[in-house]
């Protein structure tokens, strides 16, 4: 990875190429050198927060003091880290730090406790909020100060481990074969969407995200191999992996060179505009397609649950699956186990083969056996 720029100031303050905000390098309470963001892309404030910093450290070393920690201090530096390194994410961070921000905002990290947190929790399940949605924002929260922790030496508790709610069996919604081929015929009429076929199809057939689709680059494609490559940066799970393309899905990327190629072979990006600029979003387009293909509750994201369903039914072992979808444990892909029927027939006709098996329980064949509590 690429060494990020640094324009130093004499003070301690700084600027980076991949940031809009100063930075500050200054000696916390144990002697270690520390690198954060400020949050700010003012340059007085960024002194005064800086200056903040190290009194606060000043006074942690020299009279033991505790600094105040505030909510504010931790995630403004805190999502830019996130923004920078997992770009895909960025709305689903904002929607869950606006909510956080309307309730911390403020608050003293050194005394806050698990049970305002879990006072947070009730008041977003009264709002009508469900427990994925809760979990998400609990999870910025606690991992924004697991960051603090590790990386600045913060040394605060943490509230919010523990504060997770118990979510819903996960969504599996997929269509057939003969649904998709319809889909794919629909979204060609697309006048505005040229791309949305082929978006369609790479889906399917790699079980990609949308965000790993539309983030993709010209760089990440290995064509002879016919290869897509992901790291972590890419991923929702932070772990990279590759992803093979069958021939319905190498044709499709086949299919976005030649539109770079003619219109924009310049853009890095595999889905573009005739611009060369990438496509944002693709959800009224597919809404329509799926609406004239009398598709209905289907959204892009069921795409991937498609390409999972389909390999579930044809037998592909579990953590092949999980592999190729990159879910982060085999418990997430053990959603689609029911999918694949004939598995389970195959186990217990195993039992078929062993004659003795006709007389379980001392009953004989043909009989169903009488359990014992019903008998005393």
């Amino acid at each position: 990875m690429p060494r990020k720029r640094k324009t130093r100031d004499q003070d301690g303050l700084y600027r980076r190429t991949d940031s809009p905000y100063w930075w500050a390098s200054y000696t916390d309470a144990s002697g270690r050198r520390t690198r954060q963001s400020t949050g700010t892309a003012d340059r007085q404030e960024a002194e005064a927060i800086l200056s903040k910093w190290r009194l606060d450290a000043h006074r942690a070393k020299h009279w033991g003091e505790q600094p105040t920690r505030l909510f504010d201090e931790l995630m403004l530096p805190y999502i830019e880290y996130v923004f920078r390194e997992k770009r895909q994410a960025r709305c689903a961070i904002r929607y869950a730090a606006a909510n956080l921000y309307e309730a911390f905002s403020g608050s003293d990290l050194t005394t806050l406790t698990s049970t305002e947190v879990r006072t947070y929790v009730a008041q977003r399940r009264t709002q009508g909020v469900g427990a994925s949605t809760i979990n998400k924002e609990i999870g910025l929260f606690s991992a924004a100060i697991g960051y603090a922790q590790r990386e600045w030496g913060w040394d605060i508790p943490n509230p919010a481990r523990g504060c997770r709610q118990r979510e819903p069996e996960g969504r599996v919604r997929w269509i057939t074969r003969a649904q998709a081929e319809n889909l794919i015929d629909e979204a060609g009429k697309e006048p505005r969407a040229p791309h949305l076929p082929d978006l369609i199809r790479i889906a399917v057939n790699t079980g990609m995200r949308r965000a790993e689709l539309l983030w993709l680059e010209w760089s990440r494609v290995d064509l002879e191999s016919r290869l897509i490559y992901l790291e972590a940066r890419h991923t929702k799970a932070g772990r990279r992996r590759s992803v093979p393309l069958n021939r319905n899905a190498y044709q499709a990327i086949v299919g976005r060179k030649q539109f770079r190629d003619e219109h924009a072979p310049a853009s890095p990006w595999v889905f573009c505009r005739r611009s060369g600029n990438r496509i944002g979003d693709v959800k009224n387009s597919f809404a329509s397609a799926c609406a004239r293909a009398g598709i209905e509750d289907f959204h892009l994201h069921d795409l991937r649950h498609t390409c999972a369903a389909w390999l579930a039914q044809a037998g592909v072992p579990l953590a092949q699956i999980r592999d190729l979808l990159g879910h982060s444990t085999i418990k997430v892909t053990e959603r689609y186990a029911h999918l694949a029927p004939e598995n389970a027939r195959g186990t217990v006709e195993v039992l078929d083969h062993e004659s003795r098996f006709g007389h379980v329980g001392g009953c004989t064949e043909g009989k169903d056996p009488v359990p014992s509590a019903l008998t005393s």
